[in-house]
């Protein structure tokens, strides 16, 4: 899904997405207009204007994760500034690109949005890192002390990028009992949806106490 206020720029989005091979199931020019047609599209991915004249990206991002949390948001924005990637990242966007990005880069990152990665602008990505760094050095208390053996052992799991169903099948449980884990374990952390999760999973060196247990090594 394509959301722009600017006509020709969403058509070059929607050009670009096509001939690349995806499928483009929807186009929306406000934040309204997103909402509306966003529930039937049901878009794996949504490339989305920061700047749009009802809503904010940031405010549309909650949105749409609040209906659903599997969706992904790349930001495609004219701004660059701090104070803007930060916002979008804690609303949940899982990438975020600066409009003077190639075609070439743009469908490179829907296509690793889609697949799960967080994709930045080159020099965007420290700044993040270094937020959540942080944010994770803040209170001494440790908020993993709160979650159940199971809800850390999927969590741990989660930062690694593997899907609900891939954790259900390697723990041999349903994937609504996943789903369950998950939603307890938000709760618990205050966090919002997967993708401030995983980040603050990886900010905590649970992906690689995954690989540790699994024998594998990040590459």
């Amino acid at each position: 899904m394509v959301v722009d206020d600017h006509p020709m720029w969403r058509d070059a989005v929607e050009r670009d997405l096509q001939a690349a091979g995806h499928d483009v199931v929807a186009v929306a020019s406000n934040g309204r207009e997103a909402m509306a047609r966003f529930p039937a599209a049901a878009p794996q991915v949504v490339v989305l204007d920061l700047q749009l004249p009802d809503h904010s990206g940031v405010q549309v991002t909650s949105m749409m994760l609040e209906h659903d949390p599997t969706a992904r948001v790349l930001i495609l924005s004219a701004s660059g500034e701090q104070g803007d990637v930060l916002d979008a990242i804690k609303a949940g966007a899982t990438g975020y690109l600066v409009k003077s990005a190639s075609s070439a880069e743009l469908v490179d990152a829907v296509s690793r949005v889609a697949d799960g990665d967080t994709v930045f602008t080159p020099g965007l990505a420290g700044l993040v890192l270094g937020e959540f760094r942080r944010i994770a050095d803040g209170p001494a208390d440790d908020p993993r002390d709160q979650l159940t053996e199971r809800e850390t052992e999927i969590l741990r799991m989660v930062a690694t990028g593997m899907s609900y169903k891939q954790i259900a099948t390697r723990l041999v449980l349903s994937h609504r009992t996943v789903q369950n884990h998950v939603q307890n374990t938000l709760r618990k952390l205050q966090m919002n949806n997967r993708v401030q999760l995983t980040r603050w999973a990886i900010e905590h060196g649970l992906d690689e106490d995954e690989a540790e247990d699994t024998g594998q090594g990040r590459t």
